[in-house]
């Protein structure tokens, strides 16, 4: 089974240039805690609920006047709509990571695919290999000191 089988296709986005409140505000009317970034069509990042904090708000920005292009992040792992949906889960394991954007082979974002649509098609995956990521995933982490 192809990602794009399960894959989110009508996803939110943000521009670059938006001011981090606004972000914050497209996050709370959705109830989601990321956005990717797009130009137009092509990605050039994520932002999420936990950037807008840790590197703004922790730093004294205003979110009024702070955009989202000064505390995205630019390098974003991703997947091609074309890819299995196995190939996908492992790499969400290996990266540690819940959702993962999709996108065509222009680059353009295609989608999201989210960790729980894999786990709910049964088609996308074996359910131990699921289980493994989940738990892989899941594994928590040590605070710094």
């Amino acid at each position: 089974m192809q990602v794009s089988e399960i894959m989110t296709r009508e996803v939110e986005t943000i521009a670059p240039d938006a001011s981090l409140q606004a972000a914050a505000e497209a996050m709370e009317a959705m109830g989601v805690g990321s956005l990717p970034v797009c130009d137009g069509k092509r990605l050039v990042g994520t932002i999420t609920d936990r950037d807008i904090v840790v590197r703004a708000v922790a730093a004294g920005w205003s979110p009024v006047d702070a955009l989202v292009k000064d505390c995205m992040t630019e390098d974003v792992a991703y997947a091609y709509c074309d890819e299995a949906t196995e190939e996908v889960l492992e790499r969400m394991k290996v990266l540690q990571i819940r959702r993962l954007v999709i996108l065509d082979r222009d680059k353009n974002l295609a989608g999201i695919v989210a960790l729980g649509d894999i786990a709910t098609e049964p088609d996308a995956a074996a359910e131990a290999r699921v289980g493994a990521a989940m738990a892989e995933i899941s594994e928590p982490s040590r605070p710094l000191k």
